[in-house]
């Protein structure tokens, strides 16, 4: 059970992991922490995806919640981004904490909890601290038969009206546009801005569906975005590709799949004196374009953590390689791929060519993510054995200049770098190599393989 609490959210198989009692328990602690943080209790807006077991998650987490007390504001099939739009724009209900029932990116047989408290993510000590309360908590304790307080609100309107009315300098803009939902969330709320815009679209898998028929939902996955890469290529214009719960997008160009560092370059050259916050896997050519004309810093890897670093330094921008993108310049700084999208467009409609953007950057070899698999057990034992291998590196690695050890182990070398970590979302080790040299990829990828094997013969 503790598995499921990661450092910035709690995700775990159904029913398996995410089991009644445990989902009460953590409905049922939440509420106690409302009412410990407000001095008098307020409510909590609940928001679910298309996953089949979404709305009986809802039901067990409104029960623990009605043991606390408090009060549920039902915002029903919604993206991510419409659950922490509540924290922001509720004008009426006293909105204390938000609580998005997502798998995310994550395979259908996965689902999970993002958290907002008082506009800031719930996540890292708070959430393991959740962990072993929950552990504490019998089924007798927190199970309820009293009818949960649940109000609805339609939320998704109000986001779709702000988000329409933000955008409406773009009403009837014209281009070629493919966009796929992948089954997930997105099309519920992208759809009605679209068409409250007059922009036309040709779109794939965008009625929800959680059981994701056609493809899985994660667009970081070359073979998810295949036919709206096909679709973009035969009628030119831009292409969106979305997750599951609409907080993460891939961008398609005729020429290529715009990574969330590399659209982040684009964003930062059309915001004044940028301050931008990226993370481990970002790109050297992120780091050195935008210090050039602002500021960009380095976070972990997590929404809630480039969320919270955007927050500190007040930053216009952030952005991770997956396809997150916070805006805080004209928004409200957390991740969003909706908005996002409606960025982008803004963008093309102002004459911005992306590819051109791109095209006009030094040259750079990258690895997408690849990932490894391990356990849930194990994969931060094997990044702290690393790092401690590295104190003396064997003869067979390239020299090193400098190690980034804020999340993972990033290893800076002549030419370029290294990054080894473990994913907070699944049981799996990340790496990814860039260079200025393309035979670099092979040559760093090979040392740090030939390091992990004989780490892992050693555990």
């Amino acid at each position: 059970m503790k598995n499921i609490f990661r450092e910035y959210d709690i995700r775990g198989i159904y029913p398996d992991e995410l089991q009644k009692h445990y989902v009460q328990a953590i409905g049922f602690l939440l509420g106690e922490t409302i009412r410990e943080y407000f001095q008098e209790p307020k409510t909590v807006a609940i928001g679910y995806d298309a996953r089949v077991h979404s709305q009986t998650l809802f039901i067990w987490l409104a029960e623990g919640f009605a043991k606390a007390g408090i009060t549920v504001i039902d915002i029903g099939l919604v993206p991510t981004p419409v659950s922490y739009f509540t924290s922001f724009c509720d004008k009426n209900y006293k909105i204390g904490m938000s609580v998005m029932i997502t798998g995310s990116h994550n395979p259908k047989e996965y689902n999970g909890f993002k958290i907002t408290l008082d506009k800031n993510p719930f996540f890292g000590d708070s959430i393991y601290k959740l962990g072993a309360e929950v552990a504490k908590i019998s089924e007798a304790q927190v199970a309820t038969h009293s009818t949960p307080n649940i109000i609805k609100c339609d939320f998704l309107s109000q986001y779709i009206d702000y988000l329409s009315d933000s955008f409406k300098h773009l009403k009837n803009f014209k281009l070629p546009l493919s966009i796929d939902c992948g089954n997930g969330v997105a099309g519920v709320a992208l759809i009605p801005i679209l068409e409250r815009l007059g922009i036309k679209y040709e779109g794939l898998y965008t009625e929800p569906n959680g059981t994701f028929p056609h493809h899985h939902p994660d667009p970081t996955e070359e073979k998810n975005i295949q036919e709206i890469k096909h679709k973009v290529a035969q009628k030119g214009g831009i292409g969106f590709a979305f997750d599951g719960d609409g907080d993460r997008i891939a961008v398609i160009t005729p020429k290529r799949v715009l990574k969330g560092d590399e659209l982040a370059i684009i964003f930062a050259q059309n915001i004044s004196s940028p301050i931008v916050v990226g993370e481990v896997k970002c790109s050297m050519n992120m780091y050195n374009i935008i210090n050039t004309i602002g500021k960009a810093y380095m976070s972990k890897t997590g929404h809630s953590n480039i969320k919270m670093k955007i927050k500190e330094l007040n930053a216009s921008l952030g952005a991770e390689v997956s396809g997150h993108l916070f805006f805080n310049d004209n928004y409200f700084g957390y991740d969003d791929a909706i908005y996002a999208a409606c960025r982008v467009l803004e963008l093309i409609y102002r004459g911005v060519d992306l590819d051109r953007v791109i095209d006009e950057l030094p040259l750079l070899y990258s690895t997408d993510e690849l990932k490894i698999k391990t356990s849930e057990e194990k994969k931060f034992a094997i990044i702290a054995a690393f790092e401690k291998c590295l104190q003396n590196p064997p003869a067979y690695f390239p020299a090193i200049n400098n190690i980034i050890n804020i999340d993972g182990i990033r290893i800076e070398f002549d030419d370029g770098w290294a990054l080894i970590r473990a994913s907070n979302t699944t049981p799996m080790l990340v790496t990814r190599f860039e260079s200025t040299k393309k035979e670099n990829l092979a040559i760093y990828q090979k040392a740090l393989h030939t390091l992990l094997e004989e780490i892992l013969k050693a555990l």
